[in-house]
């Protein structure tokens, strides 16, 4: 399995996001609305995952959706912007819903969801939740199946220009999660998700290495930071309460 993207929850418009992470030398670009949540967003990819900046459009479409990635944004956002959670690409995700049933682990069931684009098109994909209370405590990552493959979507990407050759030079090489028990966090997604563990705070996917450490001060157990490899930049950026390690 692979990280697809990081969810940044934002209280700025997509358009401003944008705007700001443009000045800073990235092709971020406004990715579009989800009409069925109240939500819109901004992205900036990498080679083969990338960030999505979320927002709220229509706040009264949000309030009354049954959604748990809607639930966590607005969580979250009574306490001001920041990482909210990771979504990890499958190509399997039927079988995974039964897989994680069988194991006794309730789940959303596969779910449908689409956007549409700037440009009026719309993407379509499925996604799959461990079903859990919204609450300050880390979130299970979701999961997303897209309706193209891997090289059909960035295709599209890149004809739309969505991609350019900037993005292509960028990867998330660490997800570091912030947490009060470091341990038990790692024993439940190896044991929910089948990932390999690769020393005592770290677990495996294909494209990134998610880290574990102990939560020093507050109470929010969230994504603290990500590391991104960039061959031209190499600094920290601290944007909407959430720290990106450019190296």
């Amino acid at each position: 399995m692979y990280l697809d993207h990081i969810v940044h929850h934002v209280t700025k418009t997509p358009k401003d996001v944008v705007e700001d992470w443009c000045a800073k030398g990235f092709h971020a670009v406004v990715g579009g609305q989800h009409v069925q949540w109240g939500t819109n967003n901004a992205l900036l990819y990498t080679k083969n995952s990338y960030i999505e900046w979320l927002a709220l459009e229509h706040e009264a479409v949000a309030f009354q959706v049954n959604h748990p990635l809607i639930h966590l944004f607005l969580h979250d956002l009574k306490t001001g912007p920041g990482f909210g959670t990771i979504c990890i690409r499958t190509s399997t995700i039927d079988e995974l819903c039964l897989q994680l049933e069988e194991k006794g682990i309730e789940t959303s069931g596969v779910l449908h969801a689409e956007r549409k684009t700037t440009s009026g098109l719309v993407r379509k994909w499925k996604m799959l939740f461990v079903k859990e209370e919204i609450n300050d405590v880390l979130p299970s990552p979701f999961f997303i199946e897209w309706e193209e493959s891997d090289e059909e979507r960035y295709q599209l990407l890149q004809d739309e220009c969505t991609i350019d050759g900037s993005n292509l030079d960028l990867s998330i090489t660490t997800c570091e999660f912030h947490v009060g028990k470091p341990r038990e966090v790692i024993d439940k997604w190896k044991k929910y998700f089948d990932l390999i563990e690769q020393d005592e705070q770290t677990l495996l996917l294909l494209n990134t290495q998610l880290v574990f450490k102990k939560l020093e001060n507050g109470t929010k157990e969230r994504l603290g930071s990500i590391q991104i490899r960039a061959s031209d930049i190499k600094e920290d950026i601290i944007y909407e309460q959430a720290t990106y390690r450019f190296c």
